[in-house]
């Protein structure tokens, strides 16, 4: 049996990987991390855990927890676990870490989109990009873990196939990406609120976003050259879901069947990513509350450009359940494990 801690147990992602890990069969919870919530009944701060968790939330004592458990999961704001890691916890137990701590190589990149100095950088040559799909062995045998971003893990999933190939110009890649209100977090902030949100969609971020510089760095590796894209988020007034809508210029004329042969090379064996059938379009509700990824493309002969859509739920497959799923692979287990989640509808 896995023993897990989590630190940030009580914000969006926190409660999401409380739910997904107390129905897996090789974990037991071993640590409900939240400052906020201190010797304060889990249950009591999400009622749809009554008499499912009953253990109490506790500080973020990382020294104490690494002692006791297999595995730490950090669903913590940007800049924690960074400035708390060390070798000597590393050496006790696996982190995977929610945060935008160690997904980007170049610390110069992440201090200039996050406005923070990094304080381990040393510890950032053997963290592991957590994309399943696109680095499974190298997450089988890594002990510290940077679990993507929900709007990376869709943008990336949509597009990387034909960059990989080369069937696309990468540096015309826009992507324009939408998500639910869950993405900005629990915290109270007045533009979430119902007010602000409800009947109202809206571009933020609008080139200085900070999954960017995420989605160039892994982009590059699979077209070996430098990428740079334009990516513009949206708010929507939903609960969960991202959705990604991705253009860029063909290389060549391409039917759709070469297309489709190509998203079919990287994606038919995958158990979580579904490319849909011609025609349909991916769509959130598809896949809310499971760990799925739909995918699709329509190809333009009139201007010789594709179009790339995705959807995901950003909280499981764009965080959580990344996140086990990662867990699973770190731990010799079967990838699927406590992820059979069917989507919910409605």
């Amino acid at each position: 049996m896995i023993k897990a801690g989590i630190i940030g147990a009580t914000g969006y992602a926190g409660g999401e990987l409380v739910r997904i890990l107390a129905n897996h069969h090789d974990v037991e919870i071993k640590w409900l991390g939240s400052r906020s919530y201190i010797d304060q009944k889990y249950y009591e701060i999400y009622r749809n855990m009554f008499r499912i968790v009953d253990d109490i939330c506790r500080d973020d004592h990382l020294e104490e927890l690494a002692g006791q458990v297999d595995v730490i999961f950090t669903a913590t704001p940007q800049g924690y676990l960074a400035s708390r890691l060390n070798e000597t916890l590393l050496s006790k137990t696996k982190f995977i870490d929610l945060s935008a701590d160690y997904r980007i190589k170049d610390v110069s990149v992440y201090e200039e989109w996050y406005k923070m100095e990094h304080k381990s950088p040393e510890l950032l040559e053997q963290s592991v990009y957590g994309l399943c799909e696109l680095y499974r062995e190298q997450i089988r045998n890594t002990r510290l873990l940077a679990n993507p971003g929900c709007y990376t893990t869709c943008s990336i999933l949509t597009t990387y196939p034909l960059v990989k190939e080369g069937l696309i110009d990468p540096n015309t890649l826009i992507i324009d990406a939408k998500s639910g209100t869950s993405g900005a977090g629990r915290g109270a902030k007045t533009d979430n609120l119902f007010c602000e949100v409800n009947e109202n969609i809206k571009a933020y971020g609008v080139l200085t976003h900070r999954h960017t510089p995420e989605i160039e760095e892994q982009l590059s590796y699979a077209c070996g050259k430098d990428v740079k894209l334009i990516f513009t988020p949206h708010l929507v007034p939903m609960n969960r879901g991202i959705l990604v809508t991705a253009y860029a210029d063909l290389c060549r004329n391409i039917t759709y069947e070469e297309i489709r042969a190509v998203y079919d090379k990287y994606y038919a064996d995958e158990c979580f990513v579904r490319v849909l059938d011609i025609d349909v379009c991916p769509e959130t509700k598809w896949v809310e509350g499971s760990n799925y990824v739909d995918i699709n493309f329509k190809t333009d002969s009139r201007t010789n450009r594709v179009v790339m859509m995705g959807a995901l739920d950003n909280i499981v497959k764009g965080a959580a359940g990344q996140a086990v799923q990662n867990m699973n692979l770190m731990f010799g287990l079967p990838e699927t494990e406590g992820l059979q989640l069917i989507p919910m509808f409605p």
